[in-house]
């Protein structure tokens, strides 16, 4: 819960962009509502379907990538949060939810939890990336966005060069929050930063072989970006996937099978400018992953005492 503000010394005035980082695919997904509609980010026919309580049920299993609460992924040590959003078509109000194929919790309860866990951890710092916004207008973004102002309010950290953000910098500033907003509208606000500057490369794939080599392909791209950088190792459900294995969902067709190999990847990697830096993953707590990302800092220790 406390690993940022334990890191030694030499590692906090590293940028956070060269620090390994663990994060969570789909953070919100550990509950959805599947009595509510479906959400707007499925296809029509799906929507179809959907009005069939059994195909909700069917969805559920393909639509939840996580079974920790954003609490307990904070007390586990992920600091990333991969986050899809959207208000509810024929609501009234302009309340925003979490969302993937079905609605999640509202995006303020979320909120109020993380800061709440942040409260209580002076010293750890998370980053909040809002990717995809589904059913809103620009009336329902100012809400959305004042609502993490509410949230959040001193701890937010304006859009500064990314080199400049370390532990350090956010300690004496007494920020802890990093919000990236995929949406033209991050321009009006200063904390929030551009989508650009979270680059999360998508293998989009169920070959754990073809993920794999996609991680090596988009890390060997990042350094002249000057940005974060997310290392999606995580492996896509395709309709046929989900046909052929409906009742077993996600987690059972695709995920146990794979993670061994996908955490033996992370456990090669090398933070820095030219290695990783958030790496994320589905169903976070079924293997060691987060000690195992957090503790790939090590090696920037062996190199700084092998630099003096």
């Amino acid at each position: 819960a406390d690993w940022m503000g334990s890191l030694p010394p030499a590692l906090r005035s590293l940028p956070l962009s060269n620090l390994a980082i663990p994060g969570s695919h789909d953070s919100f997904s550990y509950w959805v509502d599947e009595k509510s509609p479906v959400g707007p980010d499925q296809a029509t026919a799906i929507k179809r379907l959907a009005r069939i309580s059994l195909v909700r049920k069917i969805m559920k299993k393909w639509s939840v990538t996580q079974n920790l609460t954003f609490k307990e992924q904070l007390e586990g040590g992920i600091r990333y949060f991969d986050l899809r959003v959207s208000s509810k078509p024929g609501e009234i109000g302009q309340e925003i939810y979490f969302i993937h194929g079905l609605f999640g919790i509202k995006v303020w309860d979320g909120l109020k939890e993380m800061n709440s866990f942040l409260e209580q951890h002076p010293k750890e710092v998370i980053f909040l990336d809002f990717n995809h916004f589904y059913a809103m207008d620009d009336s329902h973004h100012h809400f959305l966005i004042n609502r993490i102002h509410s949230a959040f309010e001193s701890k937010l950290c304006c859009v500064e060069c990314v080199e400049y953000v370390t532990l350090l910098y956010m300690w004496e500033k007494k920020h802890q929050v990093l919000i990236f907003y995929h949406h033209p509208l991050y321009q009006e606000y200063p904390f929030l930063w551009p989508g650009n500057k979270m680059p999360a490369p998508w293998a989009n794939t169920t070959n754990v072989h073809k993920l794999l080599q996609f991680l090596e392909t988009t890390l060997g791209e990042r350094s002249r970006y000057g940005t974060f950088h997310v290392s999606q190792a995580i492996l896509t459900p395709r309709v046929k996937t989900i046909v052929r294995h409906l009742i077993r969902g996600l987690k059972n067709t695709l995920v146990h099978r794979n993670l061994p190999m996908i955490l033996n990847w992370v456990k090669a990697q090398k933070p820095g400018v030219m290695g990783v830096n958030i790496i994320t993953s589905d169903f976070v707590e079924l293997v060691d992953f987060a000690a195992t990302v957090i503790a790939l800092n090590d090696l920037l220790l062996e190199e700084d005492e092998s630099a003096t």
